[in-house]
């Protein structure tokens, strides 16, 4: 069902359309009663048919709206509407959401680092900032650690679902494929899942494939049962793409993209040369194949991306006891600094994986090549 601009569902006049999901269509929309624009999330007819997806509808709506966090865009309702329309009247369920003003990270990417000149010569985009990269990335890693700690994974982290405000702040959007983490049945795949928006579903033996190819995890790609360690990897492919400008995986289709995916690893050398150590070890533990031996918690992310601003506070504490700068042992800083905030483990640094202690932070990585040692 598409809707006009002008049309109204309830109290909400449809402003104009934002885009298509599997689930259904997005419109920006006005609330009349509390004065305030909206994002509605119209469900697909074909869904609302089906008592099953609409008994899952509600439960993700019910999921969504425990998410009352700084990062991740807000979940204001679930509504029943009835639409009359060239005489035929519909009924239907609509969710409610913030809507974030700004642009995608996936629209800040695009113009990375390009000239109208290196547009027009077909000249490769180059990555953000690496101040600005991290600063990205640990909102986003704040945004997965409030999901994971609900129980809820996003399963479909990828920049066009990160918006960006003018103000600075990150905002996760689109937790349409997010379940319980112990909504799995006995074969490992949830009853009632619902397509990517950006890749259909396509059943296999192993199960369902959901998600954005070239941010699909191995097991996703395999269609076996996404966990929060699934989420951490394309967390990994988002932080990569910021800081080298290019995919992590990306093939001539979703099939050649999910077979790298799982057989490739990334170009390492194309990280710039002033990537911080621990973010290398962090991104490679985030892209480990092996889900057993990849990072779990997004707070080790949030500690090894706020070891910078540990180091400098570290440094501000050493000088004005009359030591200066020099001499300051950065791993030392690092652990004794004032934590970012008070989430629970801030101020502790946690293993990378379960086999890792935190001292693996300071552990040059195996294999790395040259370009990626020069960096020391």
């Amino acid at each position: 069902m598409s809707l006009a601009a002008g049309a109204r569902l309830g109290p909400y006049e449809i402003q104009s359309a934002l885009g298509a999901g599997g689930m259904g269509e997005v419109y920006r929309a006005r609330d009349t009663k509390l004065g305030r624009d909206v994002a509605l999330k119209v469900v697909a007819e074909s869904f609302t048919h089906d008592p099953n997806r609409v008994a899952r509808f509600h439960r993700e709506a019910q999921l969504l709206a425990a998410l009352n966090h700084a990062h991740i865009a807000q979940v204001y309702g679930l509504e029943e509407y009835s639409e009359v329309a060239s005489g035929v009247s519909r009924t239907g369920l609509t969710l409610v959401m913030e809507l974030v003003e700004g642009e995608t990270l996936a629209g800040r990417l695009a113009q990375s680092g390009r000239s109208p000149s290196d547009v027009a010569s077909g000249f490769s985009r180059t990555g953000l900032p690496i101040a600005e990269a991290l600063a990205i990335a640990r909102q986003v890693a704040d945004a997965l650690h409030a999901a994971h700690d609900k129980g809820i994974i996003h399963r479909d982290l990828k920049p066009a679902n990160i918006a960006l405000t003018a103000d600075g702040q990150v905002k996760v959007l689109d937790f349409g494929l997010a379940k319980a983490l112990d909504d799995a049945g006995p074969g490992g795949v949830a009853a009632g899942m619902t397509a990517s928006p950006t890749l259909s579903l396509a059943m296999t033996q192993g199960g369902v494939i959901l998600g954005t190819a070239a941010y699909m995890a191995p097991e996703q790609a395999r269609g076996k049962p996404a966990d929060r360690r699934s989420d951490m990897w394309a967390f990994g492919c988002v932080l990569y793409e910021m800081l080298t400008g290019r995919r992590a995986f990306e093939g001539e289709d979703a099939s050649e993209t999910m077979a790298f995916v799982m057989a490739r690893e990334p170009d390492w050398a194309a990280l710039p040369g002033d990537v911080p150590i621990p973010v290398r070890t962090l991104l490679r533990t985030c892209l480990e194949k092996d889900r057993r031996k990849r990072t779990v918690e997004a707070t080790t992310a949030l500690f090894v991306l706020d070891l910078p601003r540990r180091a400098r506070v570290a440094r501000r504490h050493a000088a004005r006891a009359g030591h200066g700068d020099r001499g300051v042992d950065v791993r030392h800083a690092a652990r004794h600094a004032e934590p970012a905030d008070d989430r629970p483990g801030a101020g502790h640094p946690p293993a990378l994986d379960a086999r890792r202690p935190a001292h693996h932070l300071q552990v040059q990585p195996r294999g790395l090549p040259g370009a990626v040692l020069a960096a020391r």
